[in-house]
Formats: C-alpha cells, structure tokens, sequence
C-alpha cells in the first residue's frame, strides 16, 4: 500500500474526493452545456448563509445548508427562464444570501468558525460517516440526471425544437437546477463554496473545448476531474499545501490547455 494510503484521512479523502469528482463532473457537464455556471457557483456560496443561519439557531450548520441550497435553486428556476434574466436573479439572491450569512455570523459568532468551514472545505476531516451520506447523495443525484437525461440534452442543445416537441422544458429546467443544488450541498463541505468551480465547472469546461460529443465528453469530463482531484490530493500530501488550493490550481491548468488551439476530437 503506497504510503499515503496508510492514514485514514487520506483514504477517507480519496474514497470521497472520487465520489464527488464523478457525481459533480457529469452533472457540471451539463451546467456547461446550458451557460448555468454563474447559479452553479451562487449556490455553492449561498451554503454559508444557510450554514450560518443553523449555527444561529444551535441545529446542524450542514442541515441549513441544504435547506438554503435547495430553496435557492427552487427560486432561481423560477425567477428566469432566459439567461440574460436568469442571472440577474441569481446575482440578486446570491448578494441576499451572503449578506444574511455576514448578519447571521455577526449576531452569533460562538459557532461562527462552522459556517465559515464551509467556504473552504475540510477533505482531510472527512468520516465514515460523511462518506456514506456522500455515497447515497451522489447517487440519487446521478440517478435522476439519468432518469431526465435524453430530454434534458435535447433541451439543453436546442430549447426552441424540444419546446415545439412538446418538452416541458421548464419543468426540466427546475428538476435540474435542484440537481445541482444538492450536488453542490454535498459537495461543499468537502472543497468548499469558494472552490466548487473547480470541479462542477473545470472539467466539463476543458472536455467541452476539446470534445464536441455528448457522451465521449461526459467521459472526458470525469476522467479530468478524477485526475485534477485525486492529483490535488497528492499534490497537498507531498506539498504540505491546502488541498482545495492544489485542486483549483490543477482545475485552472487544465481549462488553460485546453484554451490552445488544439481540436482533435472535436470531429
């Protein structure tokens, strides 16, 4: 066993880094595909609020967490429907929420340290216990992008045709972004709201550069985040530096090459 893997921490980390790498890549594709990057990130930032607000009140910050993520998602797909309109909104409820956060940490600070946990993470303070709630949250999460995938590729590569073949492209549009919120729910305390870009986002972002397919880049979109994870991982071990740091930083040099002009797959 390589030495790194004799620490529980560390197992426990790449046991739930992998899992959130696959869950929040494929579901991040399509957060891509749609131009819905912007929510994705609110939402991963609108934990703290909800996390806050549950320090403030003495329950679980996790619980208010999600309870704020969901909500949020439920309002954004509400309040837009095209994407000029959409990020308004969204700029809107994301500015609300962390300013309740700020005014949640002020009025109760004893338990503050919590909330702000979130908006960095903590992958090396994973349990067993977390791990489960990771594994049984990633997988309903992949199940019902399953279950409403053909319909929400469609929607997503042409609204206008799948609305003429009688697509409920709004409904779709909301049962996505609830998708995303509990992905980003599960997600955030492992590498945290300010850095969730790196894996909901950065994968797909580079995949969908280099690959013009849906299936090969959702594949495509995996194996990046698989290797920018669990190479951050690695790279904190070895380094003594954050992981989430390392992480964002592997994120960012993949989505740079994939900048160059190189196009091989996309035929």
């Amino acid at each position: 066993m390589p030495e790194f893997l004799q620490f529980a921490f560390m197992r426990n980390a790449f046991v739930a880094t992998t899992l959130i790498a696959l869950m929040g890549s494929l579901v991040g594709y399509f957060v891509v595909l749609r131009r819905q990057a912007f929510a994705s990130h609110a939402l991963s930032n609108i934990g703290f609020a909800g996390a806050a607000g549950a320090s403030l009140a003495g329950v679980d910050p996790m619980l208010g967490l999600l309870l704020f993520v969901m909500g949020a998602a439920l309002v954004m797909a509400w309040t837009g429907r095209d994407l000029g309109e959409r990020d308004v909104s969204v700029g809107m409820i994301l500015m609300f929420s962390l300013g309740l956060g700020a005014l949640f940490v002020n009025l109760y600070s004893a338990n503050a340290n919590a909330a702000i946990g979130i908006l960095f993470g903590s992958v090396f303070g994973i349990d067993a216990g977390q791990i489960r709630w990771i594994a049984i949250t990633s997988a309903g999460v992949l199940i019902g992008l399953g279950a409403i995938f053909r319909p929400l590729r469609f929607a997503s590569l042409n609204p206008q045709a799948a609305r003429a073949q009688g697509i409920p492209v709004a409904t779709l549009d909301t049962l996505f972004l609830l998708l995303v919120g509990a992905a980003a729910a599960i997600a955030v305390p492992v590498i945290g709201s300010l850095l969730s870009f790196a894996i909901f986002v950065g994968p797909a972002a580079a995949a969908q550069a280099w690959c013009g397919r849906v299936g090969l880049g959702m594949g495509l979109t995996a194996l990046l985040a698989l290797l920018e994870s669990l190479g951050g991982l690695l790279l904190s071990y070895y380094a003594n530096l954050p992981a989430s740091s390392c992480i964002a930083a592997l994120s960012f040099g993949l989505y740079a090459v994939s900048r160059l002009p190189i196009r091989a797959l996309r035929a």
